[in-house]
């Protein structure tokens, strides 16, 4: 059973804890919002799952519930003793997921990532995960609802990005979910989107291409919203590149999907490899 509003404040205050704004730390107080995220997450026995930024320990506490074996990872140190209190089944390790190493939590085996990530890291730890940690194959990610837009935008969208094409090139993500800020202790000012992502067997750009050389590329093309690609890739891609490509320059960065940003990375990578 999760963490009741009540329980919640009394566990902070046991334990001399506040939460810490320059963490992003908002806690789940909701049984309902952690056992649909556990059942949208579609865990259970014979399941390793990772969360990142476990807190109080409520959505561990779900997530146990359905037999998975749960790894928490919590960087407050205050917090890892609150969840050896509340969360002793599951493996806690104290540290910074932007820079724990992955190698002996995941020890060689797939994970699902399952996490209410705080708001201020949420993109770079997704987006790290997709570029550095393969064996993490699906996330059931809780997000800023801004947050969660960009990641399963579509092209054409006003949430479209460059972060967008980078979630698209290593998996499928789709918004499942969304969660009010009534369910949170402290209560953010923002709704919450509930996201999945499942990584695609193989990436979906070129295989030719190394994957920085075709971010570089797509970081350039959002550089400048309201430029062509004409203009804002000026200098690393030339108008042979784009008929190449099959691109009309006078296109900008948000009107193209994964294919077509990567037919051009190709097409800039094979024009340079020759010269």
């Amino acid at each position: 059973m999760t963490l009741s509003p009540r329980e919640a404040s009394e566990l902070l205050r046991r334990h001399g804890l506040a939460p810490r704004q320059s963490l992003g730390q908002n806690f789940v107080v909701d049984a309902n919002t952690v056992r649909r995220i556990a059942r949208l997450a579609e865990v259970g026995p014979g399941d390793h799952v990772v969360e990142i930024g476990a807190g109080l320990g409520s959505l561990t506490r779900a997530l146990l519930e359905t037999g998975a074996r749960v790894t928490a990872i919590e960087v407050d140190q205050g917090l890892v003793r609150a969840l050896r209190e509340t969360a002793p089944e599951a493996e806690i390790v104290s540290g910074d997921a932007r820079t724990v190493d992955w190698t002996p939590i995941l020890d060689g085996e797939p994970a699902v990532l399952v996490a209410n990530l705080p708001y201020n890291v949420a993109t770079p730890i997704v987006a790290d995960l997709l570029d550095g940690v393969p064996l993490i194959e699906r996330m059931l990610v809780m997000v800023q609802a801004e947050v969660g837009q960009r990641l399963a935008a579509r092209p054409g969208s006003k949430a479209y990005g460059a972060v967008s094409v980078k979630v698209a090139y290593w998996a499928e993500a789709s918004v499942v979910g969304h969660v009010p800020p009534t369910v949170f202790l402290p209560r953010p000012k923002v709704d919450s989107a509930l996201v999945a992502i499942r990584r695609r067997p193989v990436p979906a750009g070129p295989p030719s291409v190394p994957p920085p050389a075709l971010f570089a590329l797509v970081r350039a093309g959002f550089g400048q919203r309201r430029k062509t690609l004409r203009r804002s890739l000026e200098g690393l891609a030339l108008p042979a590149d784009f008929e190449v490509a099959g691109i009309d320059a006078g296109r900008r960065g948000e009107e193209l999907d994964i294919d077509d940003w990567g037919r051009l990375a190709l097409a800039v990578h094979d024009r340079t490899a020759a010269d």
